[in-house]
């Protein structure tokens, strides 16, 4: 039963990849959801949208590693998920919010 949880897990993150691969679903990043106008306007929102893409694919293959513990009936490949999953969201994180990377090009 986990590994139906955890397959289903990692869909779920494949299917908003390819929601915000089509550009699409800009509306569910939160920080671009709450911002002012004014600054969704300065926003690059397909730029946006790709970055988020990649980011869900990587923490769906993140949670396939932790997945494939069920597989192997070891608890190594399992934390070896979660730690990459963490560090996966906290490169995304500094990544997404330095260098001004998703304001459009005057």
């Amino acid at each position: 039963m986990p590994l139906v949880i955890h397959l289903s897990v990692a869909a779920l993150f494949v299917v908003l990849g390819i929601v915000f691969l089509r550009g699409k679903g800009a509306n569910l990043i939160s920080g671009y959801n709450t911002a002012l106008a004014e600054e969704k306007m300065k926003t690059d929102e397909k730029k946006l949208c790709r970055f988020m893409a990649k980011l869900m694919f990587a923490l769906a293959a993140c949670w396939l590693v932790a997945a494939s513990s069920e597989v192997f009936h070891t608890k190594a490949l399992l934390w070896a998920g979660i730690v990459l999953f963490l560090v996966v969201i906290v490169a995304g994180l500094i990544y997404a919010n330095t260098g001004h990377r998703f304001e459009k090009e005057l």
